[in-house]
C-alpha cells in the first residue's frame, strides 16, 4: 500500500510533536495513524515512537525519490 508524500508529512509531523512532548515530560502522547485510529505512546516506549519516526522518513524520502542516507562501503586502494 502506497501512502502519498502528503499523508507521510503530516504523519511525521505529528510523531514528532509527539515525541517533542514526550521530552518536555508530558505523560503520554496520541498519534494518529490515518484511517487505522490512534496509538498512544508513554515514557517508557519512547524508542517505539523513534523508530516510527524513522520509518516515516524513510517512506517519505522513498517517496520523494531521495537516496535513504545510508552509507556504502569505502574502498581503498594502494
Amino acid at each position: 500500500m502506497a501512502i502519498d508524500k502528503e499523508t507521510l508529512k503530516i504523519r511525521l509531523a505529528e510523531a514528532e510533536e509527539a515525541y517533542h512532548k514526550l521530552m518536555i515530560g508530558a505523560k503520554e502522547v496520541s498519534v494518529n495513524v490515518g484511517n487505522f485510529g490512534s496509538v498512544s505512546y508513554n515514557q517508557t516506549n519512547r524508542a517505539e515512537l523513534a523508530a516510527y519516526i524513522s520509518n516515516l522518513k524513510s517512506q517519505l524520502a522513498m517517496a520523494e525519490g531521495k537516496p535513504l542516507g545510508k552509507r556504502r562501503i569505502m574502498k581503498v586502494a594502494f
